[in-house]
């Protein structure tokens, strides 16, 4: 999982990913301050000590990420507004598991960037990877359709926009067929690693929970499950089964993500109430949906 550095420079597993995962969970785009301590208790919970936490704490502010509030009785921390769009693109990837069905379009990518500018160049194919976008060619990168307000806002924020077009397509046609293709453009094994990874953090927060049923298990578990969940949902831009592997795990892991869901995602809801005074930022989404 080396590879894999998201939008924070941070690497799942880490104490900067955690605190991210964390945040997320209990935030979301709620600008309202959380303190410092209970931020610290619960990075305890997932199994980050005291110091580490307070530098990736500081670690984020320093990128901008979180604004302190050092004044008042409660020292703590406020999402910015990009953070807060970042938590909350990941709550909608949590709550609703993306999939591409046979059928539907694709969205095509083309882009020239000059010389001059090729650190967001740089920066540009970084993000396409990152978002889940497979590369074609030099120039031209692939994804599902329904991603295309995403690259048009990650394009936007890097300042991008009048180098960038986008096509929507139903098609591939060539003389390799789309599931040969596919394997070209994307790095499956990469995806792979992550869903495996994923799956034995789901067997130990399901283990854990059923010795020990309170609502601090499950938020490790859950929590720690959670952190290696995310990158999956960016990085595999969940294709087809028709173009995918019968051995693909992703099969396995997007119910076992479900089955989490159901089994901890209240009792941890409840750890978070007890630490920070407030409802998780997942329970009030899933409250704001319609029914």
């Amino acid at each position: 999982m080396e590879k894999i550095v998201d939008e924070f420079d941070s690497r799942p597993g880490s104490a900067t990913s955690l605190l991210r995962t964390v945040l997320g969970v209990t935030v979301g785009n709620d600008p309202t301050h959380l303190s410092t301590s209970s931020i610290v208790t619960l990075m305890g919970a997932v199994g980050v000590a005291d110091q580490p936490a307070r530098t990736a704490l500081t670690r984020l502010k320093a990128k901008g990420h979180l604004v302190a509030q050092p004044d008042g009785p409660t020292p703590g921390y406020v999402a910015s507004d990009r953070a807060a769009r970042v938590f909350a693109r990941d709550i909608l990837r949590y709550v609703r598991p993306r999939l591409m069905t046979d059928g539907d379009p694709w969205c095509l990518i083309s882009f020239s960037v000059p010389e001059q500018d090729r650190g967001l160049r740089h920066q540009l194919r970084r993000r396409l990877t990152w978002m889940g976008c497979g590369n074609v060619a030099n120039g031209l990168w692939i994804c599902p359709a329904y991603m295309d307000d995403e690259v048009h806002e990650m394009v936007a924020e890097l300042g991008l926009t009048g180098h960038v077009t986008t096509f929507i397509v139903s098609e591939i046609h060539g003389e390799t067929r789309p599931d040969v293709a596919v394997t070209r453009w994307w790095d499956f094994e990469l995806a792979r690693d992550l869903h495996d990874h994923f799956l034995a953090a789901h067997a130990a927060a399901m283990a854990a929970y059923s010795q020990s049923p309170d609502p601090r298990t499950a938020f490790h578990g859950w929590t720690r499950a959670l952190d290696l969940w995310r990158p999956i949902t960016y990085v595999d831009p969940a294709l087809p089964s028709s173009m995918m592997s019968a051995d693909w795990p992703g099969t396995v892991s997007v119910p076992k993500f479900l089955e989490l869901s159901d089994s901890l995602e209240q009792p941890a809801g409840r750890f978070i109430e007890e630490v920070t005074g407030r409802r998780s930022a997942m329970s009030a989404f899933r409250e704001e949906l319609p029914r």
